[in-house]
């Protein structure tokens, strides 16, 4: 055992546990953003693309060249610039050759790379790889010292932090990615109209969001497709950085014999995988949930084409599409966040005008260095050609100085006035540069580079001269990649907002007669068709467990639901479970609180009106129009007091209101002495000495007041002179007869 002297010691400090994670964590997030998920504004790239790129020019793989193998580049990548999972690297280089994942690939594969049905590539030892036009605009001048450099993460070689981007790449091909609390969608747009905005922010930097929007005016995927986004949104969108846009499929209706149709679709949305899309459409038409529609197939070859058989030709194709645009990936919507990395490495989400400026002056920055480099390279070079012109007056006394000095070089700088380059130059000179020829083409070539040395120099002081020069190269960038060429002509087209087509609920929800049941205890089913008493009577409940309510309707009906909170709530009865279980608790399907209970259930009845009221009597018309709810949490229509509740909700169908205290007080009054309200607490409907309200319903004074006896006996009760009154009376005893329950039933 090693004494304690010998053991290895170190400092320890102390740090508190939360400190210590979060300085790990914001490391970790700020990894994630700089060096993973967010592109550089000035060349659209994130830092595995770019060293994808950067390693295959290095391997000299450019257009002209041939291919090599994917897992020769994916290994120079591994070794030299990014020291991650090779899966990872080869996935990120198959998007990039992916003419359906990016508007303008930077990568030309060879092989299988995968397809719009969303099937993977092949192994990178099987596909092969070289560099697009579009990689090559990117690197242009990266020789040049265009832009900074940095040592790889071994220290062994350097690697670009930025590429030079001759091409507006970030909005032309966009971008997507998750880093930590933030992230970036970029949608792709087009080469051509990116190039006119700019062209017109050089010729006016104080340029409008409005101008610039009308000559982008929105993304263009390689899909195609149709952007069918409001123009106020798609404005607001690029104003912001943040915002979507509405992408439908392109299709074709066919027409055919005997007045039948199919309908064709040639084009879908952007990152929608036509396999799963298919898949889709199938299960729906399984679950009966597209009506309209007979039979979907795919008939792609090179080319997508989606067969859309409708169920009848009488069917409309708009009716059909519509419906299916609603409920498939046939229409999405593509987001916008236009977070990247600026130019000093800090995160930002830019609008559309600052994105393109930070890219022209990223381009500006990269023409002022290239034209210094060369600046420095024609210096050099007129340094040696006018030592090669002293050599060529001197051409005798400088064969003289080499043959007879031991040490030529100080000999010629001392005696003609030379720098070291330019002893070293003539020393290096060939024999047979010495032909007159030569000497005039070396002074051919110092008028020239004399020239350009002079243009640069103007170049560099000029800031306006230096504006067009960058104008120029993007103006090069557009006849490329113009409306005219196939990369470049718009693939989506600019529909703008379609027109609102109603879709009948019988088209998404196929018409069937059911039976709801909903127990005592709130658990409720579809059972099919509609039952007759006995079968309902005869229907299985949990234990403990007993019927409530049974109604016939249709899959198509919508139930409302009153509960004791004073809410009406929504239930769609084609989302009710079915009738061979016991059901579902409502409670799953509806917010409704624990201290809530059911008032009543009923049919959704359209153009009909409701009486509501509450325990302490108060109450009101509203119209069955006006209870609706849209989302899960109900619409409250009875306000409450203190210690009040809702107790009774019946339609309104007569001239009169009956109401009946727990005191067993009856009142009859005119129903037009109700107010009709679309919410609030209402007026008062009865006056109670004791107790409150028990039940109400409405009646047609010239037919009598009825009331249930049971046992599916119905009495009727002709003379109810003595019990009409006024609204908010106490009322009287009932006839003799009525129910002990308190209720009409």
């Amino acid at each position: 055992m090693k004494s304690p002297a010998a053991r290895p010691t170190g400092e320890i400090v102390e740090v508190r546990l939360d400190q210590a994670l979060s300085d790990r964590y914001l490391s970790y997030a700020l990894s994630t953003i700089m060096s993973r998920s967010l592109p550089d504004v000035r060349d659209g790239l994130k830092p595995v693309h770019r060293r994808l790129i950067y390693a295959m020019q290095q391997l000299k793989l450019d257009p002209n060249s041939g291919f090599k193998k994917s897992a020769r580049v994916v290994g120079d990548v591994i070794g030299k610039f990014h020291p991650h999972g090779d899966q990872s690297i080869y996935d990120a280089l198959v998007r990039l050759a992916q003419d359906f994942a990016l508007r303008y690939p930077l990568i030309e594969g060879q092989g299988n790379f995968g397809n719009i049905d969303g099937d993977n590539a092949a192994a990178m030892r099987y596909t092969e790889a070289r560099l697009t036009p579009v990689a090559v605009l990117l690197l242009e001048g990266i020789e040049e010292n265009a832009v900074d450099f940095r040592p790889t993460y071994d220290g062994e070689a350097e690697e670009p932090v930025v590429l030079p981007s001759a091409f507006p790449n970030l909005l032309a091909n966009g971008a997507q990615g998750i880093a930590v609390g933030m992230a970036t969608a970029i949608p792709p747009h087009n080469a051509a109209e990116l190039c006119e905005a700019l062209l017109h922010l050089i010729k006016s930097p104080k340029a409008t969001l409005e101008k610039l929007v009308e000559l982008i005016p929105g993304p263009d995927f390689p899909t195609g497709g149709l952007l069918v986004e409001d123009r106020a949104a798609v404005l607001e969108a690029y104003r912001t950085g943040r915002g979507a846009f509405r992408l439908r499929a392109r299709y074709e209706v066919e027409r055919m014999k005997s007045g039948l149709w199919q309908a064709v679709v040639t084009e879908i949305p952007y990152q929608v995988q036509k396999a799963k899309l298919v898949e889709r459409i199938a299960e729906l038409l399984e679950q009966k949930k597209l009506v309209l529609l007979d039979d979907v197939r795919d008939e792609s070859a090179e080319t997508t084409r989606l067969v859309l058989v409708p169920k009848s030709r009488n069917v409309d194709p708009a009716v059909l599409m519509e419906q299916l645009f609603r409920q498939t990936d046939l229409e999405v919507r593509i987001s916008l966040n236009l977070n990247v990395l600026q130019a000093d490495n800090t995160p930002k989400v830019l609008n559309l005008r600052e994105a393109l400026q930070a890219w022209l002056d990223h381009r500006h920055v990269v023409l002022v260095r290239r034209s210094e480099h060369r600046l420095g390279r024609i210096a050099e070079r007129l340094e040696v050609l006018e030592g090669y012109l002293v050599a060529y007056l001197n051409l005798d006394e400088v064969i003289r100085i080499i043959r007879e000095s031991d040490e030529p070089k100080p000999a010629l700088i001392k005696r003609f006035k030379l720098t070291e380059g330019q002893a070293e130059a003539i020393l290096n000179m060939r024999l047979r540069a010495l032909r007159k020829l030569e000497e005039m083409e070396i002074r051919g070539e110092h008028r020239k580079l004399s020239a350009e040395a002079k243009d640069l120099k103007t170049l560099l002081k000029d800031e306006e001269l230096r504006w067009k020069k960058v104008a120029e190269e993007v103006r090069r960038v557009r006849d490329l990649f113009g409306p005219r060429t196939e990369l470049g002509r718009r693939r989506t087209e600019i529909a703008g907002p379609p027109a609102e087509i109603a879709v009948p609920l019988e088209a998404v929800i196929e018409r069937e007669p059911v039976t709801v049941l909903c127990s005592a205890k709130g658990w409720i089913r579809a059972a099919k068709g509609h039952l007759d008493e006995v079968q309902v009577q005869d229907a299985k409940y949990k234990e403990g467990d007993r019927g409530r309510f049974a109604i016939q309707c249709q899959t198509t009906d919508k139930l409302v639901l009153f509960a004791t909170n004073g809410r009406f709530y929504t239930l769609g009865v084609d989302k009710l479970p079915g009738g061979r279980g016991l059901g579902e608790p409502l409670r799953l399907m509806i917010d409704l609180p624990n201290d809530a209970d059911v008032v009543s259930l009923a049919l959704h009845r359209p153009g009909e009106k409701l009486i509501v009221a509450s325990s302490q009597g108060y109450g009101f018309v509203v119209a069955e129009d006006e209870i609706l709810a849209q989302t899960k949490n109900g619409k409250q229509v009875l306000n409450l007091g203190e210690g009040d509740e809702a107790v009774a909700c019946c339609p309104v169908a007569g001239d009169f209101v009956a109401t009946i205290g727990e005191n067993r007080k009856l009142l009859l009054f005119p129903l037009n002495e109700l107010p009709e309200m679309t919410r609030g607490r209402g007026v008062i409907l009865q006056k109670f000495k004791d107790g409150g309200l028990a039940d109400i319903k409405t009646f047609t004074r010239k037919e009598g007041l009825t009331w249930s006896m049971g046992a599916g006996r119905v009495r009727t009760e002709p003379g109810i002179r003595e019990w009409i009154g006024k609204r908010a009376q106490a009322g009287r005893m009932p006839p003799s007869g009525f129910p002990r329950s308190g209720k009409f039933g």
